[in-house]
């Protein structure tokens, strides 16, 4: 006899359950980052709205306004081609598409920003209740789907987007805060995946290296390198680290974000210093 229960888990009603719930997470958690990140838009004064932050060429106000963009397209609203003129920060296309969203709100108040993130996000929000996706493979709405990217993608790439923008924001301004987040472990833990591309690709880590990495507050990754010289994750046959990597979360984001590679003092290397400075320099995987 077979087990009603067993098909029914492996069934396609179950995967497109299993699909829906899963999708269903991602868009909370991306609802719970906008309202973080509004809040704190919400405490800057009317004269920090112009700090630098780490993200070259981006002021708090750019990045508000880069945020504001992106919703606003999400939401349905159009892009506004601009002239960015000398920009050196947006490199390839993608950058000049998101700083001309930048400059399209060059006018707008902060409180204009913030009320835009505030009725996109609330209209994509509504939208997402209404109709649910489904369907993590199905291409991403607008210029997100332009592009490639799955609606699995560019919902789970969204809470990562709004939260590293908070952090942005936050250290720009000294206020530190909401490192322990859903968004936060939801961002870490898949900063944390690219590991096996930045061990063999970009650190170039010799064929036989084992690589751990430990951040606090997740489970830790180890990666070994092939014969072939690709990373991938480790098992227990290819042995003891060659060198281990330990930091807290925030020291983390902050290189693996590739906003300050000053960060790296605080990395505790443990085995092949100079393999694991080789990694740590290359953790940096976002714009």
């Amino acid at each position: 006899m077979t087990d009603p229960a067993a098909d029914a888990a492996t069934s396609p009603e179950a995967e497109t359950a299993t699909d829906r719930e899963r999708l269903a997470a991602l868009v909370a958690l991306w609802w719970g980052a906008v309202d973080s990140f509004t809040k704190v838009l919400e405490h800057v004064a009317d004269d920090q709205w112009s700090t630098p932050t780490d993200l070259p060429g981006w002021d708090v106000r750019a990045v508000a306004a880069h945020t504001a963009h992106l919703e606003a397209l999400l939401a349905g609203r159009p892009h506004e081609e601009v002239e960015i003129g000398e920009a050196p920060h947006a490199r390839g296309m993608m950058g000049r598409f998101t700083e001309q969203g930048v400059l399209a709100r060059r006018d707008e108040t902060p409180d204009d920003l913030i009320t835009e993130i505030r009725e996109s996000t609330t209209a994509r929000h509504t939208q997402l209740l209404a109709d649910p996706p489904t369907d993590a493979s199905a291409p991403a709405p607008g210029a997100f789907g332009a592009i490639g990217w799955t609606t699995g993608l560019l919902l789970r790439n969204r809470p990562l987007d709004v939260w590293m923008h908070e952090q942005d924001v936050r250290r720009a301004l000294a206020m530190p805060g909401n490192l322990d987040s859903a968004a936060a472990v939801h961002t870490v833990d898949y900063l944390m995946e690219s590991l096996p591309y930045v061990v063999g690709k970009r650190a170039q880590a010799p064929v036989g290296s084992v690589v751990r990495l430990e951040v606090a507050g997740h489970a830790p990754v180890t990666v070994a390198v092939g014969e072939d010289g690709r990373g991938r994750r480790a098992t227990s046959d290819d042995g003891e680290p060659t060198v281990t990597l330990a930091m807290d979360r925030g020291t983390f984001v902050v290189l693996a974000g590739g906003r300050r590679a000053t960060a790296a003092d605080d990395v505790r290397v443990t085995g092949d210093t100079a393999l694991g400075e080789r990694v740590v320099a290359s953790l940096g995987v976002t714009p």
